[in-house]
């Protein structure tokens, strides 16, 4: 029989603690190292509460308190309160269309005073509690069909609100919750559909649709003509290359431009194509449109600036070398020559204080966060417990992996902050709880949870 811990450290993961403490640590460091001036007073800034590094600080003091109260807290409370939660992560997320505040043309934010809190961010707390309270039913059956359609609605149901708020890329950060699903068997089927489709989109993004329809075409002949004998034998073979075809061709010629022309803004879609280096063959504006059009200067300005922000970035990771130019010697960090850099940006003032062996020795750290989540996760006897481990994991995956992607270039500006590192209460505040209820869970591995 189960008896309760007598003591707060029994059973914790100290590693994962320490792994959290330490990559929070550096992010301190980091956004002091990008404010940070010679004539500054430092203890008078920290003191003042106005300066960005002593608003992370006490962020990172809060969240500290917060972690000590998870880790006090009864187990069975998340799964308890894991649907109610949910439900009021909704709700907060709909609050944000009448009470929200607009910022960088996202109106996904509710004032605090103290701070800004956007609840899509905080609802992936409540989301991967639900999925897990969901997939740890004692009924459940996860190859139907029906109870994939209510996990998938489960999980996708903030980022739809979030697209609608205009937060496109924390909405991005929802597809991580198929990582727990494929690992509680979801069929592969979907994962290769998946990966069939990314590869159409990139595709598609480097060649023309016309010049895809032939190729297309020409290799469903190829395959027809090669396998005609067995197609002789079993007529279903044909009708698979013939829905293939049709797929492509339709995904190509139908779905793309639909998606480039009337689901992204022009902005967002030459974005993505400036990403691949070709202009954007989807766009609906004439040469006129775009040269009398405010609004259309506008989004073209907005563009300039996200291209401006990638290359001020490449720039600071680049002149680190190696070795880094030193703890606040960056020059350009310091110089206030890359935009947004204490948020979306921070990587670069990594790359450039500590060079390529900085930058490496933060990729081990959080490699070595994953990794210890996903042990963590298979050592759980509780299937609430493993799914939730899984979906912390491709969570922080999902920030980390596009996060760097786009400091360094090789993906669209989409807004995605930096797991610990990134300045901002509401990103600091998800990370912690995230992790800590899934070291009290641990701790706790010996209850079955539902």
């Amino acid at each position: 029989m189960y008896q309760k811990k007598a003591s707060i450290s029994k059973g914790i993961d100290w590693v994962m603690i320490a792994l959290y403490a330490l990559i929070g640590v550096i992010g301190l460091l980091c956004i002091f190292s990008v404010e940070y001036r010679a004539n500054d007073n430092v203890v008078q800034n920290l003191l003042g509460f106005k300066k960005n590094y002593s608003k992370q600080l006490f962020y990172f003091g809060a969240c500290c308190l917060l972690a000590i109260f998870i880790l006090l807290t009864d187990s069975k409370l998340f799964t308890a309160t894991a649907n109610l939660s949910y439900l009021v992560g909704i709700v907060l997320i709909l609050a944000t269309f009448v009470v929200g505040k607009e910022i960088k043309g996202s109106k996904s934010w509710i004032p605090l005073g103290f701070m800004n809190l956007q609840p899509v961010e905080l609802c992936k707390i409540f989301t991967a509690l639900a999925v897990a309270k969901y997939l740890s039913m004692p009924e459940m059956d996860f190859r139907r069909p029906q109870s994939q359609l209510i996990a998938a609605a489960i999980a996708f149901a903030p980022a739809v609100l979030s697209v609608l708020q205009g937060e496109t890329g924390l909405a991005l950060v929802y597809f991580a919750f198929l990582i727990p699903m494929y690992r509680e068997g979801l069929p592969p089927g979907y994962l290769v559909g998946g990966i069939a489709i990314s590869i159409l989109l990139v595709i598609s993004l480097l060649f023309h649709t016309k010049t895809l329809l032939i190729a297309f075409t020409a290799l469903a002949v190829v395959l027809i003509y090669y396998f005609r004998r067995r197609i002789k034998r079993n007529s279903r073979l044909l009708l698979m290359i013939a829905c293939c075809w049709a797929f492509c061709s339709g995904f190509v010629g139908v779905g793309v431009p639909f998606m480039f022309k009337h689901v992204f803004k022009k902005y967002q879609a030459d974005r993505i194509f400036s990403m691949v280096g070709v202009d954007n063959p989807f766009t609906n504006e004439t040469t006129a449109d775009l040269n009398n059009s405010e609004e259309a200067k506008s989004k073209q300005r907005k563009n300039e600036q996200q291209n401006y922000n990638v290359k001020q970035s490449k720039i600071a990771i680049g002149s680190g070398g190696f070795f880094g130019k030193g703890f606040l010697k960056g020059t350009q960090t310091q110089g206030d020559f890359v935009p947004e850099q204490h948020t979306d940006f921070i990587f670069t003032s990594v790359g450039e204080n500590f060079g390529f062996w900085g930058s490496a020795l933060l990729m081990f750290l959080y490699l070595g966060l994953l990794l210890r989540i996903i042990k963590i996760a298979e050592r759980q006897r509780s299937t609430f417990s493993r799914v939730y481990a899984y979906s912390v994991a491709g969570i922080v995956f999902f920030h980390v992996a596009v996060n760097i992607c786009v400091t360094i270039g090789l993906a669209p500006v989409i807004g995605i902050t930096l797991p610990l590192m990134s300045y901002g209460g509401s990103s600091l505040l998800t990370f912690t709880v995230l992790l800590f209820i899934l070291i009290k869970l641990d701790a706790d591995r010996q209850m079955v949870l539902r």
